[in-house]
């Protein structure tokens, strides 16, 4: 390529007569080319979610369903979802800005699903006395008992009680997503897809499947 070339060219003159070129600077090099995502075809893409199941199965449909990146979805509250509305609110997005996004109908079970699930954890930490989930740096001093309440609670709530490394109380926090990382890699191996799929390949092949 044009760009080996040009390097074995200043390596010639380096190496074997120890002398560099001059006023390289302005020297046009050819651009590397973008690397393209991974987009699964819709057979794929079903095919992959056939074989995710429990909390991570709910998780990978709202990534594909809803064009979601993973932070974006774990970070999810109950009163971020609008099922009246059909719509899920995604806030402090990338750029730190909120945005609504549709929910499409076939998503709209499983999460309601999830809700109730999470609601049952939410009703057994009020129960046992645990702190509320953590909240926004903002509304964390505002609001010190807002995380109490089933509005913030999580979509995606961890089943384990953890220490919060910033301000070292004991509380649930949601899912790491980790475990959704792992969980999709291996889906994807199940179901015979040999590229490298990952949480974001979901959010590719929603944006290509609305062309």
């Amino acid at each position: 390529t044009q760009n080996q070339a040009f390097s074995a060219v200043l390596f010639f003159h380096r190496t074997l007569w120890n002398a560099d070129l001059e006023d390289i600077a302005g020297t046009v090099r050819a651009r590397r080319g973008e690397k393209l995502p991974t987009v699964l075809s819709e057979v794929e893409t079903r095919a992959l979610l056939g074989e995710i199941d429990g909390v991570f199965r709910v998780v990978a449909e709202l990534l594909y369903g809803c064009g979601l990146r993973l932070n974006e979805c774990l970070r999810l509250r109950a009163k971020d979802i609008d099922f009246n509305r059909m719509a899920v609110e995604v806030r402090q997005g990338k750029g730190g800005k909120d945005r609504f996004v549709m929910l499409p109908e076939r998503t709209a079970p499983v999460l309601r699903g999830q809700l109730e699930k999470s609601r049952r954890l939410w009703e057994s930490d009020r129960k046992a006395g645990i702190p509320g989930v953590e909240m926004p740096d903002a509304l964390e001093r505002k609001m010190p008992k807002a995380g109490e309440s089933w509005e913030w609670h999580w979509v995606f709530p961890s089943h384990k009680i953890s220490k919060d490394p910033r301000s070292e109380i004991w509380r649930r926090h949601h899912v790491h997503p980790n475990g959704v990382q792992k969980a999709i890699r291996r889906a994807a191996g199940r179901a015979g897809i040999t590229r490298r799929v990952t949480c974001h390949t979901l959010r590719h092949s929603f944006a290509t499947h609305l062309l």
